[in-house]
Protein backbone atom coordinates (compact mmCIF):
# COMPACT_ATOMS: atom_id res chain seq x y z
CA UNK A 1 0.00 0.00 0.00
CA UNK A 2 1.40 3.21 -0.77
CA UNK A 3 2.04 5.92 1.98
CA UNK A 4 0.57 8.61 -0.23
CA UNK A 5 -2.88 6.69 -0.06
CA UNK A 6 -2.17 6.50 3.59
CA UNK A 7 -1.61 10.12 3.94
CA UNK A 8 -4.50 11.53 1.74
CA UNK A 9 -6.59 9.17 3.73
CA UNK A 10 -5.93 11.10 7.37
CA UNK A 11 -5.32 14.14 5.80
CA UNK A 12 -9.16 13.52 3.92
CA UNK A 13 -10.54 12.48 7.25
CA UNK A 14 -8.69 15.25 9.52
CA UNK A 15 -10.29 17.91 7.28
CA UNK A 16 -13.95 16.62 7.11
CA UNK A 17 -13.62 15.77 11.46
CA UNK A 18 -12.27 19.44 11.89
CA UNK A 19 -14.69 21.25 9.80
CA UNK A 20 -17.50 19.12 11.57
CA UNK A 21 -16.46 19.10 14.70
CA UNK A 22 -16.98 23.30 14.83
CA UNK A 23 -20.95 22.48 14.27
CA UNK A 24 -21.03 19.80 15.91
CA UNK A 25 -19.93 21.61 19.14
CA UNK A 26 -22.76 24.40 18.50
CA UNK A 27 -25.13 21.59 18.39
CA UNK A 28 -24.19 20.68 22.01
CA UNK A 29 -23.51 23.85 23.54
CA UNK A 30 -26.06 26.74 22.04
CA UNK A 31 -28.92 24.93 22.99
CA UNK A 32 -28.29 25.36 26.35
CA UNK A 33 -27.69 29.20 25.87
CA UNK A 34 -31.26 29.45 23.98
CA UNK A 35 -32.78 27.29 27.33
CA UNK A 36 -31.06 29.59 30.10
CA UNK A 37 -31.71 33.14 28.52
CA UNK A 38 -35.58 32.23 28.13
CA UNK A 39 -35.63 30.72 31.41
CA UNK A 40 -34.03 34.17 32.81
CA UNK A 41 -36.11 36.16 30.33
CA UNK A 42 -39.36 34.45 31.89
CA UNK A 43 -38.10 34.16 35.08
CA UNK A 44 -37.70 38.35 35.34
CA UNK A 45 -40.10 39.16 32.86
CA UNK A 46 -37.09 40.26 30.91
CA UNK A 47 -37.69 40.94 26.65
CA UNK A 48 -33.94 41.28 26.22
CA UNK A 49 -33.39 37.48 27.50
CA UNK A 50 -36.44 36.82 25.53
CA UNK A 51 -34.80 38.05 22.23
CA UNK A 52 -31.71 36.79 23.13
CA UNK A 53 -33.50 33.31 22.77
CA UNK A 54 -34.95 33.76 19.59
CA UNK A 55 -31.68 35.51 17.98
CA UNK A 56 -29.37 32.40 18.90
CA UNK A 57 -32.59 29.96 17.56
CA UNK A 58 -32.33 31.39 14.22
CA UNK A 59 -28.63 31.54 13.97
CA UNK A 60 -28.16 27.98 15.04
CA UNK A 61 -30.72 26.58 12.96
CA UNK A 62 -28.60 27.72 9.89
CA UNK A 63 -25.58 25.91 11.87
CA UNK A 64 -27.45 22.45 12.38
CA UNK A 65 -28.41 22.50 8.89
CA UNK A 66 -24.54 22.75 8.10
CA UNK A 67 -23.57 20.26 10.53
CA UNK A 68 -25.84 17.43 9.25
CA UNK A 69 -24.20 17.84 5.71
CA UNK A 70 -20.65 17.44 7.27
CA UNK A 71 -21.85 14.58 9.78
CA UNK A 72 -23.13 12.55 6.35
CA UNK A 73 -20.01 13.15 5.19
CA UNK A 74 -18.33 11.44 7.97
CA UNK A 75 -20.69 8.30 7.71
CA UNK A 76 -19.20 7.85 3.93
CA UNK A 77 -15.92 8.35 4.22
CA UNK A 78 -16.34 5.62 6.89
CA UNK A 79 -17.27 2.99 4.30
CA UNK A 80 -15.46 4.58 1.60
CA UNK A 81 -11.84 5.64 2.95
CA UNK A 82 -11.65 3.19 5.88
CA UNK A 83 -13.61 -0.32 4.95
CA UNK A 84 -10.92 -2.60 6.73
CA UNK A 85 -11.96 -0.65 9.89
CA UNK A 86 -15.41 -1.13 9.40
CA UNK A 87 -15.20 -4.44 8.71
CA UNK A 88 -13.85 -5.04 11.64
CA UNK A 89 -15.13 -2.61 14.25
CA UNK A 90 -18.73 -1.92 12.03
CA UNK A 91 -20.62 -4.67 14.17
CA UNK A 92 -19.18 -2.78 17.05
CA UNK A 93 -19.62 1.09 17.00
CA UNK A 94 -23.15 0.34 14.49
CA UNK A 95 -25.28 0.82 17.84
CA UNK A 96 -23.93 4.17 19.00
CA UNK A 97 -23.81 5.66 15.82
CA UNK A 98 -27.66 4.44 15.06
CA UNK A 99 -28.37 5.74 18.70
CA UNK A 100 -26.19 9.03 17.59
CA UNK A 101 -28.93 9.77 14.48
CA UNK A 102 -31.67 9.08 16.64
CA UNK A 103 -30.75 11.71 18.93
CA UNK A 104 -30.34 14.30 16.36
CA UNK A 105 -33.08 13.51 14.68
CA UNK A 106 -34.92 13.84 18.64
CA UNK A 107 -33.35 17.10 19.08
CA UNK A 108 -34.01 18.46 15.24
CA UNK A 109 -37.92 17.71 15.43
CA UNK A 110 -38.03 19.95 18.78
CA UNK A 111 -35.78 22.40 17.62
CA UNK A 112 -38.79 22.81 14.76
CA UNK A 113 -41.31 22.62 17.10
CA UNK A 114 -39.37 25.14 19.24
CA UNK A 115 -38.32 27.69 16.61
CA UNK A 116 -42.24 27.79 15.23
CA UNK A 117 -44.20 28.23 18.45
CA UNK A 118 -43.19 32.09 19.92
CA UNK A 119 -45.94 33.77 21.50
CA UNK A 120 -48.55 30.47 20.78
CA UNK A 121 -48.94 29.29 24.44
CA UNK A 122 -50.26 31.25 27.27
CA UNK A 123 -47.90 30.20 29.68
CA UNK A 124 -44.60 31.06 28.23
CA UNK A 125 -42.93 28.18 30.52
CA UNK A 126 -44.45 25.51 27.80
CA UNK A 127 -42.87 27.03 24.94
CA UNK A 128 -39.28 27.20 27.42
CA UNK A 129 -40.18 23.25 27.91
CA UNK A 130 -39.42 22.56 24.58
CA UNK A 131 -35.86 23.67 24.51
CA UNK A 132 -34.98 21.17 27.11
CA UNK A 133 -35.33 18.15 24.08
CA UNK A 134 -33.03 20.08 22.11
CA UNK A 135 -30.40 20.26 24.72
CA UNK A 136 -30.80 16.57 25.87
CA UNK A 137 -31.25 15.15 21.90
CA UNK A 138 -27.58 17.56 22.07
CA UNK A 139 -26.15 16.19 24.58
CA UNK A 140 -26.98 12.57 23.86
CA UNK A 141 -25.42 12.77 20.49
CA UNK A 142 -22.26 13.87 21.20
CA UNK A 143 -22.45 11.12 24.34
CA UNK A 144 -23.58 8.05 21.43
CA UNK A 145 -20.40 9.86 19.12
CA UNK A 146 -17.78 9.84 21.92
CA UNK A 147 -18.49 6.42 22.81
CA UNK A 148 -17.45 5.09 19.27
CA UNK A 149 -14.44 7.79 19.86
CA UNK A 150 -13.62 6.20 23.41
CA UNK A 151 -13.89 2.37 22.19
CA UNK A 152 -10.98 2.88 19.66
CA UNK A 153 -8.97 4.42 22.44
CA UNK A 154 -9.57 1.22 25.10
CA UNK A 155 -11.44 -1.38 23.29
CA UNK A 156 -13.34 -3.49 25.18
CA UNK A 157 -17.12 -5.62 25.12
CA UNK A 158 -15.75 -8.29 22.32
CA UNK A 159 -13.55 -11.28 21.66
CA UNK A 160 -11.33 -12.42 19.05
CA UNK A 161 -11.53 -14.72 16.09
CA UNK A 162 -9.72 -15.39 13.44
CA UNK A 163 -8.67 -11.25 13.11
CA UNK A 164 -12.56 -10.23 13.71
CA UNK A 165 -14.43 -9.09 16.64
CA UNK A 166 -17.01 -11.79 17.73
CA UNK A 167 -19.13 -12.19 20.92
CA UNK A 168 -19.73 -8.24 20.69
CA UNK A 169 -21.11 -6.78 23.47
CA UNK A 170 -22.28 -3.24 21.91
CA UNK A 171 -23.22 -2.11 25.54
CA UNK A 172 -19.79 -2.82 27.43
CA UNK A 173 -17.98 -1.41 23.89
CA UNK A 174 -19.95 1.51 24.37
CA UNK A 175 -19.39 1.94 28.20
CA UNK A 176 -15.81 1.29 27.95
CA UNK A 177 -12.86 2.52 30.26
CA UNK A 178 -12.75 5.73 28.06
CA UNK A 179 -16.02 6.79 28.11
CA UNK A 180 -16.92 8.66 31.09
CA UNK A 181 -13.75 10.76 30.99
CA UNK A 182 -14.22 11.27 27.30
CA UNK A 183 -18.01 12.68 27.57
CA UNK A 184 -17.46 14.92 30.65
CA UNK A 185 -14.68 16.53 28.73
CA UNK A 186 -16.28 16.56 25.14
CA UNK A 187 -19.55 18.25 27.08
CA UNK A 188 -18.07 20.68 29.47
CA UNK A 189 -15.31 22.17 26.49
CA UNK A 190 -18.58 22.48 24.00
CA UNK A 191 -20.66 24.34 26.76
CA UNK A 192 -17.54 26.66 27.64
CA UNK A 193 -16.72 27.06 23.58
CA UNK A 194 -20.31 27.76 22.90
CA UNK A 195 -20.55 30.56 25.92
CA UNK A 196 -17.36 31.79 24.62
CA UNK A 197 -18.75 32.18 20.87
CA UNK A 198 -21.39 33.78 22.11
CA UNK A 199 -19.80 36.26 24.17
CA UNK A 200 -17.21 37.37 21.74
CA UNK A 201 -20.14 38.11 19.16
CA UNK A 202 -21.69 40.53 21.48
CA UNK A 203 -18.50 42.00 22.70
CA UNK A 204 -18.09 42.62 18.84
CA UNK A 205 -21.33 44.32 19.03
CA UNK A 206 -20.15 46.75 22.15
CA UNK A 207 -17.08 47.34 20.02
CA UNK A 208 -19.32 48.72 16.89
CA UNK A 209 -20.79 51.25 19.75
CA UNK A 210 -23.95 49.55 20.31
CA UNK A 211 -23.69 49.29 24.08
CA UNK A 212 -27.52 48.79 25.12
CA UNK A 213 -29.20 47.21 27.57
CA UNK A 214 -29.64 44.46 25.42
CA UNK A 215 -26.12 43.92 24.61
CA UNK A 216 -25.12 44.27 28.10
CA UNK A 217 -27.30 41.73 29.37
CA UNK A 218 -25.94 39.19 27.16
CA UNK A 219 -22.25 40.15 27.87
CA UNK A 220 -22.94 39.30 31.21
CA UNK A 221 -24.80 36.31 31.05
CA UNK A 222 -22.35 34.49 28.39
CA UNK A 223 -19.45 35.88 30.43
CA UNK A 224 -20.90 34.47 33.91
CA UNK A 225 -21.22 31.17 31.25
CA UNK A 226 -17.47 30.74 30.18
CA UNK A 227 -16.25 31.49 33.82
CA UNK A 228 -18.78 28.22 35.44
CA UNK A 229 -17.94 26.45 32.35
CA UNK A 230 -14.35 26.98 32.19
CA UNK A 231 -14.25 25.83 35.78
CA UNK A 232 -15.69 22.54 35.22
CA UNK A 233 -13.64 21.49 31.86
CA UNK A 234 -10.66 22.46 34.13
CA UNK A 235 -11.90 19.86 36.26
CA UNK A 236 -12.91 17.53 33.22
CA UNK A 237 -9.55 17.74 32.35
CA UNK A 238 -7.91 16.95 35.61
CA UNK A 239 -9.75 13.66 35.30
CA UNK A 240 -8.71 13.17 32.05
CA UNK A 241 -5.45 13.30 32.58
CA UNK A 242 -5.46 10.80 35.41
CA UNK A 243 -7.76 8.52 33.04
CA UNK A 244 -4.64 8.75 30.71
CA UNK A 245 -2.09 7.70 33.47
CA UNK A 246 -3.64 4.91 34.22
CA UNK A 247 -4.75 3.82 30.82
CA UNK A 248 -3.12 5.93 27.88
CA UNK A 249 0.30 6.52 29.80
CA UNK A 250 1.92 6.76 26.50
CA UNK A 251 -0.40 9.45 25.43
CA UNK A 252 -0.04 11.06 28.66
CA UNK A 253 4.27 10.84 28.48
CA UNK A 254 4.67 12.07 24.59
CA UNK A 255 2.41 15.37 25.35
CA UNK A 256 4.46 16.25 28.25
CA UNK A 257 7.68 15.06 26.79
CA UNK A 258 8.09 12.48 29.86
CA UNK A 259 10.65 10.18 28.33
CA UNK A 260 11.49 7.70 31.76
CA UNK A 261 9.67 6.70 34.55
CA UNK A 262 10.47 8.27 37.23
CA UNK A 263 8.55 9.40 40.76
CA UNK A 264 7.77 13.56 41.71
CA UNK A 265 7.59 14.09 37.82
CA UNK A 266 7.85 17.84 36.25
CA UNK A 267 5.07 19.42 34.06
CA UNK A 268 6.90 20.50 31.21
CA UNK A 269 4.96 23.69 29.46
CA UNK A 270 5.56 24.91 26.05
CA UNK A 271 9.76 24.77 24.70
CA UNK A 272 11.43 22.44 21.96
CA UNK A 273 13.06 19.98 21.42
CA UNK A 274 16.74 19.51 20.35
CA UNK A 275 18.04 17.24 18.24
CA UNK A 276 18.56 14.53 21.15
CA UNK A 277 15.41 15.24 21.73
CA UNK A 278 15.53 16.92 24.94
CA UNK A 279 13.16 19.43 26.22
CA UNK A 280 15.21 22.92 25.37
CA UNK A 281 13.61 26.09 26.87
CA UNK A 282 10.46 24.76 28.72
CA UNK A 283 8.71 25.66 32.05
CA UNK A 284 8.84 23.11 34.50
CA UNK A 285 6.77 22.87 37.24
CA UNK A 286 8.55 20.07 40.27
CA UNK A 287 5.75 17.07 40.73
CA UNK A 288 2.61 18.64 39.20
CA UNK A 289 2.87 15.89 36.65
CA UNK A 290 2.63 12.88 39.06
CA UNK A 291 -0.21 14.87 40.92
CA UNK A 292 -2.42 15.37 37.98
CA UNK A 293 -1.41 11.72 36.86
CA UNK A 294 -2.44 10.29 40.03
CA UNK A 295 -3.05 13.01 42.97
CA UNK A 296 -0.16 12.83 44.50
CA UNK A 297 3.05 14.90 43.93
CA UNK A 298 5.66 12.20 44.70
CA UNK A 299 3.99 9.39 42.65
CA UNK A 300 5.04 7.33 39.45
CA UNK A 301 4.76 8.35 36.17
CA UNK A 302 5.54 5.96 33.18
CA UNK A 303 7.44 6.94 30.67
CA UNK A 304 7.68 6.98 27.17
CA UNK A 305 10.50 4.37 27.24
CA UNK A 306 8.12 1.66 27.88
CA UNK A 307 6.55 1.96 25.06
CA UNK A 308 8.20 0.40 21.79
CA UNK A 309 9.45 2.92 19.20
CA UNK A 310 6.94 2.27 16.29
CA UNK A 311 3.68 2.22 18.79
CA UNK A 312 4.97 5.80 19.90
CA UNK A 313 2.78 8.63 19.60
CA UNK A 314 4.60 11.30 17.79
CA UNK A 315 6.45 14.06 20.37
CA UNK A 316 4.89 17.58 18.57
CA UNK A 317 1.38 16.45 20.81
CA UNK A 318 3.17 18.13 23.22
CA UNK A 319 2.31 21.77 21.21
CA UNK A 320 -1.59 20.58 20.62
CA UNK A 321 -2.04 19.57 24.12
CA UNK A 322 0.26 22.91 25.28
CA UNK A 323 -2.21 25.44 23.30
CA UNK A 324 -5.59 23.12 24.34
CA UNK A 325 -4.72 23.68 28.18
CA UNK A 326 -3.34 27.47 27.92
CA UNK A 327 -6.57 28.44 26.14
CA UNK A 328 -8.64 26.62 28.58
CA UNK A 329 -7.21 28.24 31.50
CA UNK A 330 -7.63 31.71 29.56
CA UNK A 331 -11.26 31.71 28.99
CA UNK A 332 -12.04 31.75 32.40
CA UNK A 333 -9.30 33.78 33.19
CA UNK A 334 -10.94 36.58 31.06
CA UNK A 335 -14.08 36.48 32.01
CA UNK A 336 -12.89 37.08 35.80
CA UNK A 337 -11.55 39.79 34.76
CA UNK A 338 -14.69 41.03 33.48
CA UNK A 339 -16.43 40.59 36.60
CA UNK A 340 -13.49 42.11 38.81
CA UNK A 341 -13.79 45.19 36.74
CA UNK A 342 -17.51 45.31 36.95
CA UNK A 343 -17.37 44.64 40.34
CA UNK A 344 -15.47 47.95 41.17
CA UNK A 345 -17.53 50.80 39.92
CA UNK A 346 -15.18 53.47 39.19
CA UNK A 347 -13.82 50.68 36.21
CA UNK A 348 -15.53 50.07 33.07
CA UNK A 349 -15.97 46.15 32.40
CA UNK A 350 -17.43 47.65 28.75
CA UNK A 351 -13.46 49.14 27.94
CA UNK A 352 -12.02 48.87 24.50
CA UNK A 353 -8.92 46.56 25.65
CA UNK A 354 -11.33 44.32 27.36
CA UNK A 355 -13.85 43.46 24.73
CA UNK A 356 -11.20 43.17 22.36
CA UNK A 357 -10.04 40.07 24.71
CA UNK A 358 -13.88 38.93 24.79
CA UNK A 359 -13.86 39.11 20.99
CA UNK A 360 -10.73 37.18 20.46
CA UNK A 361 -11.92 34.65 22.99
CA UNK A 362 -14.11 32.81 20.84
CA UNK A 363 -11.85 32.15 18.13
CA UNK A 364 -9.67 30.93 20.83
CA UNK A 365 -12.15 28.54 21.84
CA UNK A 366 -12.75 27.14 19.06
CA UNK A 367 -9.29 26.49 18.07
CA UNK A 368 -9.05 24.81 21.85
CA UNK A 369 -11.55 22.74 20.50
CA UNK A 370 -9.32 21.76 17.58
CA UNK A 371 -6.22 20.95 19.09
CA UNK A 372 -7.77 18.86 21.12
CA UNK A 373 -9.28 16.77 19.24
CA UNK A 374 -5.81 16.80 17.12
CA UNK A 375 -4.41 15.98 20.26
CA UNK A 376 -6.75 12.92 21.35
CA UNK A 377 -6.68 11.28 17.78
CA UNK A 378 -2.75 11.28 16.96
CA UNK A 379 -1.79 10.67 20.52
CA UNK A 380 -3.58 7.27 19.76
CA UNK A 381 -0.81 6.75 16.81
CA UNK A 382 -0.16 4.63 15.23
CA UNK A 383 -3.57 2.67 15.84
CA UNK A 384 -6.72 3.08 14.66
CA UNK A 385 -8.07 0.61 17.23
CA UNK A 386 -5.84 0.70 19.80
CA UNK A 387 -3.75 -2.20 20.92
CA UNK A 388 -6.00 -4.01 17.41
CA UNK A 389 -5.85 -2.40 14.24
CA UNK A 390 -3.25 0.11 12.90
CA UNK A 391 -4.48 3.13 10.59
CA UNK A 392 -1.86 1.66 7.55
CA UNK A 393 -4.23 -1.90 8.34
CA UNK A 394 -7.66 0.20 8.16
CA UNK A 395 -7.23 2.12 4.96
CA UNK A 396 -8.40 1.60 1.75
CA UNK A 397 -6.30 1.27 -1.08
CA UNK A 398 -7.92 2.89 -3.79
CA UNK A 399 -6.13 5.35 -5.94
CA UNK A 400 -8.92 7.77 -6.40
CA UNK A 401 -8.88 9.29 -1.95
CA UNK A 402 -6.55 12.42 -3.52
CA UNK A 403 -9.84 13.17 -6.06
CA UNK A 404 -12.43 12.89 -3.33
CA UNK A 405 -10.30 15.25 -1.03
CA UNK A 406 -10.68 17.89 -3.74
CA UNK A 407 -14.31 17.40 -3.87
CA UNK A 408 -14.53 17.36 -0.47
CA UNK A 409 -12.47 20.52 0.05
CA UNK A 410 -14.59 22.61 -2.30
CA UNK A 411 -17.77 21.10 -0.64
CA UNK A 412 -16.22 22.55 2.85
CA UNK A 413 -15.38 25.76 1.20
CA UNK A 414 -18.90 26.41 -0.65
CA UNK A 415 -20.71 25.13 3.15
CA UNK A 416 -18.76 27.82 5.14
CA UNK A 417 -19.24 30.82 2.99
CA UNK A 418 -23.32 29.62 2.45
CA UNK A 419 -22.93 29.68 6.34
CA UNK A 420 -20.97 32.77 6.83
CA UNK A 421 -22.97 34.66 4.10
CA UNK A 422 -26.61 33.45 5.54
CA UNK A 423 -25.75 34.45 9.12
CA UNK A 424 -24.58 37.82 8.42
CA UNK A 425 -27.60 38.58 6.25
CA UNK A 426 -29.71 37.12 8.69
CA UNK A 427 -28.67 39.28 11.25
CA UNK A 428 -27.15 42.56 9.58
CA UNK A 429 -30.39 43.71 8.03
CA UNK A 430 -32.58 43.08 11.31
CA UNK A 431 -30.33 44.41 13.99
CA UNK A 432 -31.46 43.45 17.72
CA UNK A 433 -32.87 47.05 18.46
CA UNK A 434 -35.25 46.71 15.72
CA UNK A 435 -36.14 43.39 16.61
CA UNK A 436 -36.92 44.25 20.11
CA UNK A 437 -39.12 47.46 19.38
CA UNK A 438 -41.14 45.20 17.13
CA UNK A 439 -42.00 42.06 19.28
CA UNK A 440 -41.68 44.54 22.50
CA UNK A 441 -42.09 48.00 21.93
CA UNK A 442 -42.99 48.89 25.51
CA UNK A 443 -39.29 49.16 26.35
CA UNK A 444 -37.27 50.05 24.10
CA UNK A 445 -37.80 54.24 24.51
CA UNK A 446 -34.08 55.40 26.22
CA UNK A 447 -32.36 51.66 26.04
CA UNK A 448 -29.27 53.06 23.97
CA UNK A 449 -26.69 54.97 26.70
Amino acid sequence: MELDTVLMSRLLTAMTLGFHIIFATLGVGIPLMISIAEFIGIKKNDPHYQLLARRWTRGFVITVAVGVVTGTAIGLQLSLIWPNFMQVAGNVISLPLFMEVFAFFFEAIFLGIYLYTWDRFTNPYIHWSFSLPIIIGGGFSAVFITTVNAFMNTPEGFTTENGTFAAVNPLAAMLNPATPTKVFHVLSSAYLTCAAILAAITAFMILKRKTTDYHKKALRLTMTMTFLFGLVTALAGDTSAKFLADHQSEKLAAAEWHFETSNNADLILFGWLNENNEPTGEMRIPGLLSFLAHGNFNAEVTGLEEVPTDKQPPLWIHYMFDLMVTIGFLLPGIALLYFILAMVKRWNEHNKGLLSLIFLSGPLAVLAIEFGWIYAEEGRQPWIIRGYMTVEEAVTSSSYVPHMFVLFFVLYVVLGTLCVVTLRKLFRNNPAEVELEKHYPTITKGDDE
